[in-house]
């Protein structure tokens, strides 16, 4: 079995040197991504192409090989390609036919044929008498020699005949690690996944820092994503994932800094430490999802004062990407079914939160912070090989209910603007607004005799607090589903 592999069109079109040193780069990659499937595979490199060779022929493995072969960055386009020793164009016409006959009924037709070494014939010869054969043994819409329904392209070296039976199209982009590394801010969501995703294909070793705001749960579900990210799009290289505790840190921010504030502190705050994490890993540049006006932190105003924190580059590829056209990357790619169970942590805890904020009146709000809470993070951060990340982790079951028993409290975890527009009432029991945010730092101080049925609008945010109160030790608490 044989893949032609094309590059993509802005690695051919670099200088000499650059485009052997990318080429090459992507013959390592691809070595790497497919020993698993054939360790004996073979690799040559031409001008503008790659040509992989594999013994093994069942269908499995070739399937294997091209959904591989699809999502390795710096493939434009890639043929898949059988090989066959023949002596006479009626062999070649019979080889032909067995493959395409079936694909000629009523369609137009053209025959392109490439030929190397010696034969008696030329390749206008193998043209016309493979293309005459055809029409003669095949219902056709006959030979069309521009833009034909169908197009055959035959390769001849010397006794062998290669026959392009597909065409499959490639990732494009840069081969990963032919630009420098960088280290993207992960939530889970949408945009940091696609953003992730855009720098993979872009030629760089995309690793991972993820801020934990959500206990064991909420890094779980960053761990499959970041995982799958990585297996399916960046398996050539080894890369980190690094996790940094960041419940301190959100409270610290909750008590000291006036509420229109947070959210812009908060980021600031995620910028210090994902640059602290950066420079430990030798990393020049982070990577954020954010989008221009998505959220009010995500204001050219904000997003100018936020950058003020660091004197590392911050790169931002969907900042005037719609939302809808992220979230159809996210379908495209993969990621959309890890972000669809994904709640959103670091844009709701600020209330009426300013839109322009005033680089001043910010760092006179953190001048009340504590900032031994964020060195504590940053020295807490936990740093792993992605590949540690295949391991599924043991989570905690909870309980969900539909109706409440009597010493039973419904604690109603969503935002207090969400809770405002659409307040939770329910006969006869009492209802207690606690948002998810403050519930690690002020559950301990609820009636311990009592449950508490944990409740949001979609139930994941309700499951994820819950699972985290009971790794702490809190068994009193359930979902509450009505």
């Amino acid at each position: 079995m044989k893949f032609i592999i094309k590059l993509h069109p802005e690695i051919t079109i670099k200088s000499k040197s650059v485009r052997q040193r990318m080429s090459k780069i992507l013959q390592g990659n691809i070595r790497n991504v497919l020993r698993p499937l054939d360790e004996h595979l073979k690799i040559r490199a031409d001008w503008d192409k790659l040509v992989v060779r594999t013994h093994i022929q069942t269908e499995e493995h070739r399937l294997a090989m091209v959904a591989a072969l699809a999502c390795i960055p710096g493939i434009q386009s890639f043929l898949e390609v059988t090989e066959h020793r023949v002596e006479t164009m009626d062999e070649i016409l019979e080889l032909t036919q067995a493959m395409f006959g079936d694909r000629l009924a009523g369609k137009t037709f053209c025959v392109r044929a490439k030929r190397r070494g010696q034969q008696a014939f030329s390749s206008l010869d193998v043209e016309r008498y493979v293309g005459g054969g055809l029409n003669q043994r095949c219902v056709t819409g006959g030979v069309r020699l521009k833009h034909p329904d169908v197009q055959i392209n035959l390769e001849l070296d010397g006794d062998r005949l290669f026959l392009v039976s597909e065409q499959h199209a490639g990732l494009g982009g840069f081969p990963i690690a032919t630009q420098e590394s960088v280290l993207s801010l992960m939530s889970g969501g949408y945009d940091s996944g696609v953003a992730s995703y855009q720098f993979i294909k872009r030629g760089s070793r995309v690793h991972y820092c993820f801020f934990n705001l959500g206990g064991q749960e909420h890094e779980a579900g960053v761990r499959e994503v970041v995982y799958y990210l990585w297996k399916k799009y960046g398996a050539s290289h080894r890369v980190k994932f690094v996790s940094v505790p960041f419940e301190g840190v959100v409270a610290e921010i909750l008590a000291k800094v006036d509420k229109g504030h947070m959210g812009v502190v908060l980021k600031r705050m995620m910028m210090r430490a994902g640059a602290a994490v950066a420079g430990k890993l030798a990393i020049n540049a982070l990577v954020t999802g954010e989008s221009m006006g998505q959220v009010s932190s995500q204001t050219v105003t904000n997003l100018n004062v936020i950058d003020r924190v660091t004197d590392m580059l911050i790169l931002r590829p969907l900042i005037a990407a719609d939302k809808q056209d992220i979230i159809d990357q996210a379908r495209q790619i993969g990621t959309a079914p890890f972000a669809e169970k994904m709640p959103e942590y670091c844009g709701v805890i600020s209330q009426k939160p300013t839109i322009k904020a005033r680089l001043g009146k910010v760092e006179a709000e953190e001048a009340h912070f504590d900032f031994g809470v964020l060195d504590t993070a940053i020295q807490a951060s936990f740093v792993e090989d992605i590949r540690n990340l295949a391991e599924a982790w043991v989570l905690p079951e909870v309980e969900f209910k539909q109706e409440v028993e009597a010493r039973e409290v419904i604690l109603d975890i969503r935002a207090p603007e969400e809770e405002e527009e659409a307040p939770l009432a329910v006969a006869g029991h009492q209802v207690v607004h606690m948002p998810f945010f403050k519930l690690a730092h002020h559950f301990a101080e609820l009636d311990p005799s009592k449950t508490y049925l944990l409740y949001c609008a979609r139930g994941v945010m309700s499951r994820l607090q819950a699972i985290h109160l009971k790794e702490q030790g809190f068994d009193n608490v359930k979902v509450y589903r009505p």
